[in-house]
């Protein structure tokens, strides 16, 4: 598994991965777009300043895609996601190991944050199996439902 910069063909399966408004606001959090068209979507993801990943198999199958940016001196990881194919076979540790990895070096930090919405028990799993653990985060959160976590 490697990180890759995302294709227009990843752009489009990932999309398909999102069929209801709820399903996306619990990944992308508040200002996309929906119902999104490739287009919107690209635009959303703000890809030409986050850095943002492909994950890839060996097959080169798209298996999931994370992104990153500094916030409050961390390396803050956003809009994680798995292929829904892959679930529950521990790629998302990769996703975030290799994310982490990158992003502090590139961000000059030695520690990480996300947000996860509280009802999404799988996620909070998986990064706390990650070594991530809940924090209070400094600021308003405007996200309903949302937590903070963070890892050094």
């Amino acid at each position: 598994m490697y990180l890759s910069q995302p294709s227009n063909e990843n752009l489009t399966e990932l999309m398909s991965w999102f069929s209801t408004e709820a399903a996306l606001s619990i990944w992308s959090g508040p200002n996309f777009s929906f119902p999104f068209d490739f287009n919107s979507f690209k635009s959303d993801l703000k890809l030409e300043s986050l850095p943002s990943f492909a994950l890839l198999s060996a097959q080169v199958e798209l298996l999931g895609f994370g992104q990153y940016y500094l916030r409050l001196g961390k390396c803050h990881l956003c809009r994680l996601v798995i292929n829904p194919n892959f679930r529950g076979q521990g790629i998302a540790a990769h996703l975030i190991q290799q994310l982490t990895i990158r992003g502090k070096a590139d961000l000059n930090t030695n520690s990480s944050s996300l947000f996860v919405v509280q009802n999404n028990g799988s996620a909070i799993k998986t990064y706390e199996k990650s070594g991530f653990t809940f924090a209070c985060y400094p600021e308003k959160i405007t996200l309903k439902n949302c937590l903070y976590m963070i890892s050094d």
